[in-house]
């Protein structure tokens, strides 16, 4: 693709102002550094966000509604799958953001995702390097993440090695 992969590990646990910021772990703002600030923040399950460099989630992304467009475009879809589309642009329209990093990699959590994230002013998160992205926890639903898909690992790192 000619693209730099991001590869973001680590696990990390801040707290967030009363303004709703937060700043990166140092080991995440070196490798996390989208052109000109600009980043996605994106609703990935309850007590969860995810941040991405734009350019990577704005391809993802208009691949994605391209082939849903091309979809609706069959005979007798929107009639079939009106529900389903509607459905899908209410989720696409509060799905994600374009927010800005400022300097020392802090951001601010917008509204809507944090009530999403369900984390208090003052309250701690876990900060997760995702590979591809960083993704934002609200501290119980990490441990319950974990606890469910630790014993999956070797399956996974397995499937993806080979």
């Amino acid at each position: 693709m000619g693209e730099t992969q991001l590869f973001i590990q680590g696990e990390f646990s801040r707290k967030i102002d009363e303004r709703f910021r937060l700043t990166l772990p140092k080991e995440f703002a070196e490798a996390f550094k989208p052109k000109s600030g600009s980043c996605v923040i994106a609703k990935e399950r309850p007590g969860c966000l995810s941040l991405w460099e734009e350019d990577g989630w704005k391809s993802r992304q208009d691949a994605r509604v391209k082939l849903i467009q091309a979809k609706m475009e069959m005979p007798g879809l929107m009639e079939q799958r009106a529900v389903e589309l509607q459905r899908f642009g209410r989720l696409l329209s509060t799905h994600h953001r374009s927010i800005q990093l400022k300097e020392r990699s802090r951001l601010m959590l917008p509204e809507g995702f944090r009530e999403f994230l369900a984390v208090e002013p003052g309250g701690e998160v876990i900060i997760v390097g995702a590979i591809l992205c960083i993704e934002i926890w609200h501290p119980t639903k990490w441990i319950n993440y974990v606890e469910g898909d630790i014993q999956e690992f070797d399956n996974l790192f397995n499937l993806l090695a080979n």
